[in-house]
């Protein structure tokens, strides 16, 4: 693997030939914001990015990283200083025997699944297409049949990275092991490059279906009760998740799918994980059921809702708040809910009661985010406020936020002593402040 599937790589100067097209392109998010590097570097190799880190320390340039994906705030678009993108840096190396694999942080979470798929092995990528490895894994790393292997960075048993001044490093649980603890969910916080990360591997599940059903609006609150009653008797093994959005094929033209993909060793195991589907409410406009699908039909469903070429202002929140707490707030999201692309995405999380010790250290038993898009410019006002507006209101009940769907605004997206913690280890390994902290702390 790691076959160039890119132009090469160049350098671009603000004010020269190709910057402002280049800059508008380091993010899937169209709604670029206004923020302009003084330099975007695009590394084709190691030796690149080492280069460009210690020209940034020379000249005592701060340092942004990209590696690619959503980015919903463009944390990596800062005003001056030094954009540094390693998405070419792609290559994964799987050892089948060790069930380890080194990937680069360039490399696609989908590609990196199919090729271990081929392999007869898994690893938990993220739930979309295009996203890379280096921001996924820093931030967390919420993918399929995470409920079971628990956030990919969980399993991260290693990287390769640059310090502050230039310097190719490793860090393992025993070797420059703050490094690793950072991380593993520091996010967009972490001091370094992340060039590749060395991975822990697990069999691949032998069976991979879903069940799922739509609803118009009129069932919206029978839906979302319905799923908060029974959280925590679902297994593991399924990753129950609804979605709302405006759908003129629905009644009232909005709707809500509930999607249960589940992750077993055999059809019999994995029709009594999704046993609980059977209660689900009454009325349902279309329902399918168990079926075994490839991961990749999994990847195209997701993006039906996540279309390219669009603006997008995201929010977040964990909460553990009951559907009576809730349900206010959440009227509000449906009844101020912009067209589609725009949606609402509920998810049942349920974590256990310890993980082990890194910078991660935010989760609750459910998550909602709200995914503001649009295309047109007459639609942007009123479509940028949605999200952090509804989470706004139904601040009281939330516990933290999530930098998957990085807010770009002040949020608890890590515990207060592991931020402490963070703090200190950023004070010792990037004394200068070489790198940019994330956004919503900066």
């Amino acid at each position: 693997m790691g076959a160039p599937t890119t132009a090469p790589g160049g350098t671009y100067r603000r004010g020269e030939p190709g910057y402002e097209g280049t800059r508008l392109a380091m993010m899937w998010n169209t709604n670029v914001p206004d923020r302009f590097p003084d330099v975007i570097v695009q590394a084709n190799d190691e030796a690149d990015a080492v280069a460009a880190v210690k020209d940034a320390a020379t000249k005592g340039m701060r340092i942004a990283v990209k590696s690619g994906g959503h980015s919903w705030s463009g944390n990596h678009v800062r005003e001056g200083g030094l954009l540094l993108d390693v998405s070419r840096l792609d290559s994964v190396t799987i050892d089948k025997a060790g069930m380890t694999a080194v990937a680069g942080a360039g490399s696609g979470g989908s590609v990196v699944a199919a090729a271990l798929g081929k392999e007869g092995l898994f690893f938990p990528a993220g739930h979309c297409l295009g996203v890379r490895l280096g921001g996924y894994l820093l931030q967390g790393g919420f993918g399929w049949n995470g409920r079971v292997l628990g956030p990919a960075c969980q399993s991260v048993i290693g990287i390769d990275y640059i310090d502050a001044e230039g310097t190719a490093r490793h860090s393992s649980e025993t070797e420059n092991p703050d490094m690793l603890w950072a991380a593993r969910g520091a996010g967009p916080a972490f001091f370094g490059v992340v060039l590749r990360f060395h991975l822990r591997l697990y069999p691949k599940p032998r069976f991979l279906g879903v069940t799922a059903a739509s609803y118009s609006i009129d069932h919206f609150d029978e839906v979302l009760s319905w799923a908060h009653h029974i959280g925590r008797e679902v297994p593991p093994s399924v990753d129950l998740n609804l979605m709302t959005s405006r759908n003129p094929k629905l009644i009232r033209g909005q709707g809500i799918e509930v999607a249960a993909p589940v992750f077993e060793d055999s059809w019999s195991k994995a029709r009594s994980a999704t046993s609980f589907m059977s209660a689900r409410p009454r009325g349902a406009k279309l329902v399918i059921p168990l079926t075994k699908v490839p991961l990749s039909r999994l990847y195209h469903q997701v993006m039906t809702h996540y279309p390219s070429n669009t603006h997008w202002v995201s929010d977040n929140m964990w909460t553990h708040a009951s559907y009576e707490e809730l349900r206010p707030g959440l009227h509000r999201v449906v009844d101020t809910m912009p067209q589609r692309p725009s949606h609402m995405l509920w998810m049942n999380w349920m974590p256990p009661e310890s993980r082990p010790d890194m910078a991660y250290s935010v989760e609750d038993d459910y998550y909602i985010s709200l995914y503001g898009g649009w295309n047109h410019p007459h639609e942007a006002a009123a479509t940028a406020r949605w999200a952090p507006d509804r989470i706004a209101e139904m601040s009281h009940l939330s516990t933290g936020s999530q930098l998957a769907d990085d807010p770009g605004h002040p949020a608890r997206v890590i515990a207060e002593p592991n931020l402490d913690r963070l703090a200190g280890l950023r004070s010792t390994h990037d004394p200068s402040g070489r790198f940019q902290p994330w956004i919503g702390h900066a």
